[in-house]
């Protein structure tokens, strides 16, 4: 899975926003904010990865256990379907 392209991640004023870009503006107005961990897995989903992959990563990153990062991925993914900014 990967971020729909017409998104971009910004750091505005030391927080992390989520902005639509191009055509994506006529169909989501406003931004999302993200925190800190929530823009770590942003960025690496700017590449194909699986749920598996980003918690590993997230794991290793944060020095949290594996089962503790695959809960909060698993989280931050379904907020992100229901938005719309992934394909899977």
């Amino acid at each position: 899975m990967r971020i729909k392209e017409g998104f971009a991640l910004r750091d505005v004023a030391d927080n992390y926003v989520v902005v639509p870009l191009g055509k994506r503006t006529a169909d989501f107005n406003g931004m999302v904010k993200l925190n800190e961990t929530g823009a770590f897995l942003w960025g690496k989903m700017n590449q194909d990865c699986t749920e598996e992959e980003l918690a590993a990563a997230l794991a290793e990153a944060y020095d949290v256990s594996e089962e503790q990062a695959g809960e909060s991925v698993g989280k931050f993914l379904e907020k992100l379907r229901k938005e719309g900014f992934v394909t899977d």
